[in-house]
């Protein structure tokens, strides 16, 4: 029973650390791209779009990807794939890319707005945060609020109830029971 209100919340903490480091990763990607200062002319080889959602009563969500093809500064045809791409942009287009050289290059057709991007991951970290104190801090109240109950069903770990004081019947040591009657 303890692993609903232990596993299922540390789950919850893990999963939103690994969104977190997505998000993070992603930002520093186009950042890179963005600060490298390298610039090339990219044809739209293709749009295309992905759908999510739709089932039961969930609404659909659509993507507009574009895939674009540049030439490096050093020679290297460079190909990617970017998703939520404008929707002015179609299939034999010629837009401006940023790109970072490197074995592999991290390369974006989106214009560099640091300050749109720095606000949107302080407010994604912030809700995956707010999450994380949340999920801790139900563990946390759980573990103060039904420890007391489980210990009195279960007992602590020793084996004996908090009332033995290592006796058999229960009393202090030291005490004796007298049959005589005075």
């Amino acid at each position: 029973m303890d692993f609903m209100f232990y596993g299922v919340p540390t789950l919850i903490i893990v999963m939103t650390v690994l969104m977190a480091t997505f998000v993070i990763r992603r930002v520093l990607r186009m950042r890179r791209a963005w600060n490298s200062g390298l610039t090339a002319e990219a044809r739209c080889l293709r749009t295309y779009t992905t759908t999510s959602g739709g089932s039961g009563d969930s609404s659909v969500h659509t993507t507009l990807h574009h895939v674009y093809e540049f030439v490096a500064r050093d020679g290297r045809t460079v190909r990617f794939d970017e998703p939520h791409g404008p929707g002015t942009v179609i299939e034999g287009d010629y837009v401006t890319v940023f790109y970072s050289e490197g074995q592999q290059i991290n390369a974006t057709a989106h214009r560099p707005s640091p300050v749109r991007h720095g606000l949107a991951l302080a407010g994604i970290l912030g809700f995956l945060g707010v999450m994380v104190v949340f999920c801790v801090g139900f563990m946390v109240t759980y573990s103060q609020i039904f420890e007391p109950f489980g210990d009195m069903f279960f007992g602590d770990d020793s084996g004996y109830s908090s009332t033995d004081s290592g006796t058999v019947d229960g009393f202090p040591e030291g005490w004796e029971v007298s049959t005589d009657s005075p």
